[in-house]
């Protein structure tokens, strides 16, 4: 097994490989510039973690000494004139530190398009990856194109373009050729050469089975979602820079982000060769298309697992999952509307009241509104308010309560609801017992804590969501205190 750093850790691809090369046995070692932003991650205690930036020769030697196979997976996505010469000035200062502190590979992951329409950011990967290949150390470029994952920032853009306009006027650009990869299998070729023979120094184009325009991979993107096929209108009219503001107006993807997509997309990113399968072959099943690489983009949604979804502690369970160090505008829309109190009752008190909510028992907060809730429910076909609980007073997974299902139950701590009425999109409720400090602390006792979560499908899920954000406010808002109120009374009781 090898010796790896890691560059990029911080980033999508980079985080996602480092628990890979652990999982096949190899030694790891993460560079970045602040050690302290690693620290929570939950591979960092099986890794040794360096500071250093690579345009610092000193430190950058340092941080390689007695590697043997270094991934980069640096490059500056900022606009203005210098990006390009920071880029060479690093990769120029890495390759250097490489060869000095007698690193045997380089793997980089560069970008694949062609033609006279390279936008600024794809030649400053081309030149990244020619610094390396004329470098001493032997180095291994991999071109890809879009990366298709929860949290690749093509991917995104993909999602909420998609998600957000059913009827878009677009920029000619929607009709450029691209050969999407899925993450999965990125991270496959990037693992898999950390033990490939030394001497090979080349490029290799790399993507998945499919070659679809961009407003193919929209259309795709919507019936996978569920989603009506888009009405895309192509205008000649639509800038680099108007699309990039455009794209920035409409989804939560920064603008500065979006402008190297943007002009990126300009020409055609599909792979000429194939050349890597004599060292990689492909899997026994083939690489994975655009459409599963999609369905596995959303799988945790559609599974309704919200602790893995979105929580900042997560752990995802595959490559395609979002990771505690994507940006937060990463992993689709997710509307939140969440609360809290301190409880005058101890934490079984409180859990008692929570695990006992719907039912006969109600749901601590306007009953009319909910009433009509299920009403409104059962005149579009949806299970109303009718089914009750199963048993009053304890719940186990799988149960109904009125028109939710429980998904998760700790007992003494968190109760997890999905809503099984009639949405654009998915939601939960969560409800839990929290306890800080300890007797007689300043801020400590009992807290009651609740979150509503709604995940909307299309634009008539963002439409519902605002439309009812009053009403959910007038409701959520007075649950907290009830629930205290229900809580105290249910303490005071108690023998």
């Amino acid at each position: 097994m090898a010796r790896c750093l890691v560059t990029g850790v911080t980033g999508y691809v980079g985080g996602r490989l480092v628990p890979e090369l652990l999982a096949a046995g190899h030694e790891v070692r993460c560079m970045a510039r602040s050690a302290a932003r690693l620290r929570d991650l939950p591979w960092a205690s099986r890794t040794r973690i360096v500071e250093a930036d690579a345009r610092d020769p000193e430190a950058t030697r340092a941080a390689l000494e007695g590697v043997e196979v270094a991934y980069y997976l640096i490059h500056t996505m900022a606009q203005g004139r210098d990006f390009a010469a920071v880029d060479r000035e690093a990769a120029r200062s890495f390759a250097a530190a490489a060869a000095a502190a007698g690193v045997r590979r380089i793997v980089y992951l560069g970008g694949l398009s062609a033609g006279p329409t390279f936008s600024p950011h794809m030649r400053s990967r081309g030149e990244v990856a020619d610094i390396f290949l004329d470098g001493a150390v032997p180095a291994v470029v991999l071109r890809a194109a879009v990366i298709i994952g929860s949290g690749s920032a093509s991917f995104e853009m993909l999602r909420y373009l998609t998600e957000r306009l059913p009827v878009m006027t677009t920029p000619r650009w929607v009709s450029s050729l691209t050969q999407p990869i899925a993450v999965r299998d990125v991270l496959r070729y990037l693992v898999v050469w950390a033990g490939l023979p030394d001497e090979v120094n080349r490029s290799f184009d790399i993507g998945g089975p499919d070659v679809l325009s961009y407003a193919g991979m929209m259309q795709g993107y919507a019936e996978i979602a569920g989603l009506p096929r888009r009405v895309i209108i192509p205008v000649p009219l639509l800038s680099p820079w108007l699309s990039s503001h455009w794209v920035g107006l409409v989804t939560p993807v920064p603008a500065s982000i979006a402008r190297p997509l943007v002009e990126s997309l300009r020409g055609q990113a599909t792979c000429h060769e194939h050349d890597i399968a004599a060292y990689v072959p492909d899997p026994p099943g083939g690489l994975i298309g655009f459409r599963q690489a999609v369905s596995l983009a959303l799988q945790k949604i559609k599974e309704a697992d919200v602790a893995t979804r979105w929580s900042s502690a997560s752990t995802p369970g595959a490559p395609s999952d979002p990771l505690p160090t994507d940006p937060d505008w990463a992993g689709g829309s997710l509307y939140v509307d969440e609360r809290s109190i301190r409880v005058d009752a101890g934490p079984q008190a409180l859990w008692e009241v929570i695990e006992g909510v719907g039912g006969e028992n109600g749901w601590y907060s306007l009953p009319v509104a909910w009433r009509v809730r299920g009403l409104l429910d059962r005149l579009v076909g949806g299970v109303g308010l009718r089914r009750g609980r199963r048993d009053p007073r304890r719940l186990r997974v799988g149960d109904a309560i009125d028109f939710w299902r429980v998904e998760e139950v700790e007992p003494g701590h968190l109760l997890r609801l999905r809503a099984e009425m009639r949405l654009p999109g998915l939601a939960w409720l969560e409800l839990s017992v929290g306890t800080e400090g300890g007797a007689g602390a300043e801020g400590g006792g009992t807290w009651y804590r609740q979150r509503a979560l709604f995940h909307p499908h299309g634009l008539l899920g963002h439409l519902y969501w605002w439309l009812i954000s009053p009403f959910h406010s007038w409701i959520f808002g007075r649950m907290p205190g009830n629930v205290a109120a229900a809580a105290h009374g249910r303490s005071l009781d108690a023998p």
